[in-house]
């Protein structure tokens, strides 16, 4: 929500750059709200905005009065994102499977309400690979006589919910300390420049979700972060809080 009052206050490049670094920063500060790295997001956006390529449009143009029109219904997206967190609190507030789902990292209250409502009882899975072919994030080979094709994701289960599992792990990567994010830099860091890479960083760390998913509802344990660390056998194991 502090994106449009931001936006209101600096509507053009040349409005930040117009003030000096630490004067941006310090006028900009409390319209960032409680973001917890602020400094480094402000000084991202001065930095950016020093090298933009933005027409140098004033800020009573009509291309900043059509942007502003644009604000307006993401500002509405936004008003309606809260009202369905808190219409899912007031309705599974008291769902212990609910509440562990929140613990999550990159999980909220509507990622948790569409996991629940899309995957059902998840103790129901014997295993959780099942989960993982149910969601679609299973590996599968097309083979046919003497012909192997490529292995790869089988995006055979319920889309809906192997969206919400991509979201969530898309979310998880970029905060801070927890073995969501260490998982997708660890496949990063071979060739951090690959596109494919990425992608493969991050179907490994959806995969991981709905596995951790899985685990926790199914134990009824509350959610712990672990770091992670490769044993001599090349494996990931959790070493520690």
């Amino acid at each position: 929500m502090w994106l449009l009052d931001f936006l209101h206050a600096f509507p053009t490049p040349a409005t930040i750059t117009s003030l000096d670094r630490e004067q941006f920063v310090e006028k900009a500060w409390p319209i960032i709200g409680r973001k917890v790295a602020k400094r480094r997001l402000l000084e991202d956006i001065y930095s950016r905005a020093e090298s933009s390529i933005g027409l140098p449009v004033s800020a009573d143009s009509e291309a900043v009065a059509m942007f502003r029109v644009l604000l307006k219904e993401i500002s509405r997206l936004c008003q309606l994102r809260q009202e369905l967190e808190l219409r899912a609190e007031s309705y599974l507030g008291d769902n212990d499977d609910f509440r562990r789902l929140k613990q999550i990292p990159g999980i909220g209250p509507i990622l948790a309400l569409t996991i629940l409502a899309e995957a059902g009882d998840l103790r129901r899975f014997g295993h959780h690979r099942q989960f993982l072919k149910f969601c679609g994030l299973d590996l599968a080979t097309q083979q046919s006589g003497q012909f192997r094709g490529v292995t790869k994701l089988s995006k055979y289960g319920n889309g809906r919910l192997r969206c919400a599992l991509w979201m969530a792990a898309t979310i998880a990567v970029q905060q801070k300390e927890n073995s969501f994010r260490e998982k997708f830099e660890r496949y990063l860091r071979k060739d951090p420049t690959s596109a494919d890479r990425k992608r493969m960083a991050y179907v490994a760390v959806a995969a991981k979700m709905a596995r951790v998913v899985c685990g926790i509802i199914k134990s009824g344990t509350e959610y712990r972060c672990f770091h992670e660390a490769a044993a001599p056998s090349g494996r990931a194991v959790s070493v520690g809080p």
